[in-house]
């Protein structure tokens, strides 16, 4: 008898250490993404979009995370095509972008509207793709002024055509 209740409560020992070791587990992760979450945005991020945005001094910027911290990737002229922007972003790796799109409406109307893009494909690594994930609305409300968002993980998924096709 003596016995049964020392396994009992050793059984009882090891059930509470396994849970508080679940649980040092899941704070731990729950820091990690709300460290990834609260990702500072360099002030050339917000200063080049206004450029976009206002002067239309670019086509495109795309936009990487590096140091803890997004920052400017790439800038696009203004004259540079919807393949040279599709052309910009790496294989494997994540990316933010803001694209200028111009087109005509049905009416005839000459209109423009701006494109945030997030870039997550497959190729990517599995911490990359959370690290973005888990900045991107924060990023986004620090651009004012995108009107129209895709996640692509595939280009197909940002063609020309899918991006035209928001557009109207």
């Amino acid at each position: 008898m003596n016995l049964q209740i020392q396994l009992v409560l050793l059984a009882l020992c090891l059930a509470s250490a396994l849970k508080i070791t679940m649980k040092l587990h899941n704070i731990k992760y729950w820091a990690q993404a709300n460290a990834a979450s609260g990702m500072a945005v360099h002030d050339d991020c917000k200063l080049r979009f206004q450029e976009l945005k206002s002067k239309r001094s670019y086509r495109f910027i795309l936009f990487k995370i590096e140091q803890q911290q997004v920052v400017v990737d790439k800038l696009g002229e203004p004259m540079e095509s919807y393949d040279d922007f599709m052309a910009s972003f790496p294989t494997d790796e994540c990316r933010y972008a803001v694209y200028d799109f111009d087109f005509t409406t049905e009416e005839n109307c000459q209109k423009s509207k701006i494109f945030f893009i997030a870039w997550s494909p497959d190729t990517s690594r599995v911490r990359m793709k959370m690290v973005y994930a888990s900045s991107k609305d924060r990023f986004k409300r620090e651009l004012d002024g995108i009107q129209v968002e895709i996640q692509a993980t595939d280009p197909s998924e940002m063609s020309l055509d899918i991006v035209k096709g928001r557009a109207l």
